[in-house]
């Protein structure tokens, strides 16, 4: 495996972990984990790429060795808007004055997506692996949301402890049957941390686990996406639960045209992957990345 080092960026007062790999005068490919994943979790993508690359995948804050917003008692509040200026201070630090290529993840993808249209003039390309945007929201939903969040406040949610790394890389394989069990033991020992009670425990905010108080606006997200100039490629996982899950019962053919808002868009189907096509096929999510940032 490629040898990574670590790196902490201060962003507005929390402190984000940088896993960089690569020689520092390298192209550089900014790696976007998705949700309750870590930096680490690209390694396999990054052992796959041909040529010289510069990956920096950051733990997003609450996540890894990142720092948790707030006091570890009561848990961190993560918005998206938090994680765009997350993503701009480690652009600002990384690569001021040129065009960043992203690459994300689910959740990461997202991320890519929405900054890409935010500040267009700071994005040359967008990877984005298994990012659908969330079913649209209603108006109705409202109430009901903020309502849960408020219930929420009163039970924290916690996440549960491991014996050992193999009872973690178990979890890992659980989620996603493909995964090999070679790298999920290697997942384990960055996913997890043994802690003074001997266990090994999750290296994540449980406040993850919360829904937020704010709806999904799809009409606002496409708004954004249609001010996006960099081109985008789709990375999708052929019959992918996960975007069967988004769509409902609604055919998805339709639920992907939103993706029509973007102005440059093509999409590339992996066969015999699920939703961490970057665990699945790590080789083909490779050479599509070098191929389209090249």
């Amino acid at each position: 495996m490629k040898e990574s080092r670590s790196e902490f960026i201060d962003a507005h007062g929390v402190r984000l972990h940088v896993r960089r790999w690569g020689p520092p005068d390298a192209p550089m490919l900014f790696m976007l984990h998705g949700w309750m994943d870590i930096g680490a979790s690209f390694q396999f993508v990054v052992d796959a790429l041909a040529g010289d690359w510069q990956v920096l995948a950051p733990d997003a804050r609450g996540f890894g060795l990142s720092d948790w917003p707030v006091a570890r008692s009561g848990g961190g509040h993560y918005h998206f808007p938090d994680y765009l200026a997350d993503l701009e201070r480690l652009l600002d630090h990384f690569t001021p004055d040129a065009p960043a290529n992203l690459v994300g993840h689910s959740m990461g993808a997202n991320l890519a997506l929405l900054y890409a249209g935010v500040r267009p003039e700071r994005v040359r390309r967008v990877v984005d692996l298994e990012g659908f945007g969330l079913p649209a929201a209603r108006a109705s939903q409202a109430p009901g949301r903020l309502a849960q969040w408020l219930d929420d406040q009163r039970t924290p949610p916690t996440l549960r402890s491991y014996a050992s790394l193999d009872e973690v890389a178990e979890r890992l394989i659980r989620t996603n049957p493909r995964l090999a069990p070679a790298r999920a033991r290697h997942l384990a020992q960055f996913w997890s941390r043994e802690e003074a009670d001997g266990r090994f425990h999750l290296l994540a905010d449980p406040a993850h686990k919360m829904r937020g108080p704010t709806l999904y606006r799809l009409d606002e997200v496409s708004a954004t996406w249609a001010r996006v100039t960099a081109p985008v490629l789709h990375v999708e996982a052929k019959d992918s639960p996960t975007l069967a899950g988004f769509a409902g019962q609604t055919p998805v053919a339709e639920f992907k045209q939103r993706f029509e808002a973007f102005a440059d868009w093509r999409e590339e189907v992996i066969d015999d992957a699920g939703h961490m096509v970057h665990h699945d096929q790590p080789e083909r999510v490779a050479a599509l990345i070098a191929a389209f940032c090249a």
